[in-house]
């Protein structure tokens, strides 16, 4: 790594030490898209140095204005973290322009990411339990055409096509929900950090294996709560959540929107609602930011109840305990709703 990448410790005299007196640089800038991974990067860095994160909280990922300050993260930045431009497809061209010596770790790509395509249609099948493989390279061409249908339905009544509507085949970018991709990306940071700064990479390993035992005892916690759930059905206001659904076997009836970039037309708002009927369906999961009038009218007039559910962890606290702490959050949220 050249000297440059790195910034320098100044001496109390002012003297700069270079590289090659080891123990005096700094850690590597690290720069992150979301909070989930923010959180697993500050815990394979604990004990070394902090990662920056670009989204901020509350913010939706999909479409954000950077800060100068996010773009100065950027800038020197040694090595970026994120989830791909599936989930932010405007830090694409920010990452490239501003970050363009760094290395870059696209998460969704990597080949130890479970990944899963987006389910089709208003209402699911029962497919959200099947086995996790990476839905990129294949797909049933049945449902393809089904889903293009579909799109182009709403694309209509929306006056425009969605740049976020998704096909059968697209890539469902919520992979942090899964546990075992959390698990996974601590080891690809590790292994990225320790090329960068090998000087630490033994506390980078250790970070890592230490956070997976962490991640472990969250899984067994959730599998115990959520075990007397299974069978129960439930309404999710977009499709975020299935990767976490399927790791603890659990399964939403539908999804109110068909992104969360636009509002559901009204043919989906009449299709969950006889679902919910037909169904018995008595829990809906809401989100921080999205317009609570289209959940009045979905539920208006039936038994169900909703709890607000937030896939981005807004409030959690940041840092290297984020990971497991977001994950209990989540299953709390299924287990007051069901």
């Amino acid at each position: 790594m050249s000297m440059h990448r790195f910034k320098l410790v100044l001496l109390g005299a002012g003297m700069a030490v270079s590289l090659g007196t080891s123990g005096w640089a700094e850690s590597p800038g690290v720069a992150t898209d979301i909070a989930a991974v923010h959180g697993l990067a500050a815990r394979v860095m604990e004990g070394v140095g902090e990662p920056g994160r670009i989204v901020q909280r509350g913010a939706s990922p999909h479409g954000y204005s950077m800060r100068p300050s996010e773009a100065r993260l950027l800038e020197q930045a040694d090595v970026v973290f994120w989830v791909g431009d599936e989930l932010t497809p405007w830090l694409d061209h920010a990452i490239e322009t501003l970050a363009g010596q760094a290395r870059v770790v696209t998460l969704l790509d990597h080949p130890q990411t479970v990944t899963r395509a987006f389910r089709s249609g208003a209402t699911f099948q029962d497919h959200a339990h099947d086995d996790g493989h990476d839905m990129k390279e294949e797909h049933d061409e049945h449902a393809h055409e089904a889903e293009h249908g579909h799109e182009s339905e709403h694309a209509d009544e929306h006056g425009h096509g969605d740049e976020h509507a998704h096909a059968d085949d697209d890539v469902d970018p919520h992979a942090w929900l899964d546990p075992e991709n959390g698990k996974a990306w601590l080891d690809v940071m590790a292994a990225e950090l320790s090329q960068i700064d090998p000087a630490n990479a033994g506390v980078y390993y250790a970070n890592a294996a230490q956070a997976k035992q962490e991640i472990d005892a969250a899984i067994s916690e959730i599998a115990q709560m959520l075990a007397p759930l299974r069978d129960t059905r439930f309404i999710v206001f977009h499709d975020a959540y299935q990767y976490f659904e399927a790791h603890f076997d659990i399964t939403a009836a539908g999804s109110i929107a068909l992104s969360d970039a636009s509002d559901p037309s009204a043919a989906r708002v009449a299709e969950i609602r006889a679902l919910v009927t037909e169904q018995n369906i008595a829990c809906a999961f809401a989100e921080p930011q999205f317009n609570p009038g289209i959940l009045k009218a979905v539920f208006s007039g039936t038994d169900a109840h909703t709890v607000v559910i937030d896939p981005q962890g807004t409030e959690v606290e940041p840092g290297p305990g984020f990971y497991p702490a977001f994950l209990r959050s989540i299953a709390r949220s299924f287990a007051d709703c069901l």
